[in-house]
């Protein structure tokens, strides 16, 4: 099958958040999906199947299937419409989520994901523990969401990644603040996925995007993900909807060898 990895919501090779996207005629079974995504190893293999005028399109981490993926989607349109239909300017991508939709606009890719509001919930000790720096809210929606004080302390954060796999009800943890000079800035940790730190992650920005909306009382805002290799996310809250926008550049391409 053909592969190419891209870094997504990023302008230059090893920066941004790199993923895998293998494009195939049919799909293959899970089993070996699984291993293909294990053995390339990134946060993110996405698969892609064409379907007409639109696409079949599943992620997988390292060690599981999950159900949305922004920064694969991303590498995935950068992909198709660089090597498989220039001329395409809108691609839908059917998933585990729905039908997501993805809109070229010269080099910047934008997204349309489902929003994922938080609701509160109280702080606990543990939740101090896990990250080492105080919490002023913790919020919930498929991810944990804890805001603290400064994007300094977002930056510098050295959460103990055994104490936030054993965060109840926890598959991921988004650590956010105010930003110094973009709106929002965060971390994103997934431990029980096999991903210590996630560099850019698009989906957790469908629970942000509403989050800081609210707090900011405003629509558009740019985003920072604070990670070593760092992006930067363009985002939108559209009702029930929130759009996600960033770039994507080229750094692999080959052949995967299954026989």
């Amino acid at each position: 099958m053909r592969y190419f990895v891209a870094d997504a919501f990023a302008e230059e090779v090893f920066k941004g958040n790199p993923a895998g996207v293998c494009l195939l005629e049919e799909w293959l079974d899970d089993q070996t999906l699984q291993h293909i995504a294990a053995e390339n190893n990134l946060a993110e293999t996405a698969f892609v199947v064409s379907r007409g005028d639109q696409y079949d399109l599943r992620w997988f981490t390292p060690e599981t299937e999950i159900d949305l993926c922004g920064h694969a989607t991303l590498a995935s349109a950068f992909v198709l419409t660089r090597f498989v239909n220039p001329n395409q300017t809108v691609l839908r991508f059917s998933t585990m989520s729905g039908e997501l939709t993805v809109e070229r606009q010269g080099d910047l890719f934008v997204m349309d994901f489902p929003a994922r509001k938080p609701v509160q919930i109280p702080v606990t000790r543990q939740m101090e523990e896990a990250i080492g720096v105080p919490v002023r809210e913790a919020h919930r929606s498929r991810n944990l969401l804890l805001l603290i004080d400064s994007e300094e302390q977002v930056r510098s954060l050295k959460p103990d990644l055994g104490l936030v796999a054993c965060l109840p009800d926890c598959f991921a943890l988004i650590v956010t603040a105010k930003g110094d000079k973009a709106d929002f800035v965060s971390r994103f940790f997934v431990p029980n996925a096999g991903i210590p730190e996630d560099p850019v992650t698009g989906s957790s920005h469908s629970t942000l995007i509403p989050f800081w909306a609210d707090k900011l009382q405003k629509q558009k805002m740019t985003a920072r993900q604070l990670s070593k290799r760092g992006g930067t996310l363009y985002c939108e809250q559209c009702g029930e909807r929130v759009k996600i926008a960033g770039r994507a550049v080229l750094y692999l391409q080959g052949e995967i060898y299954l026989a």
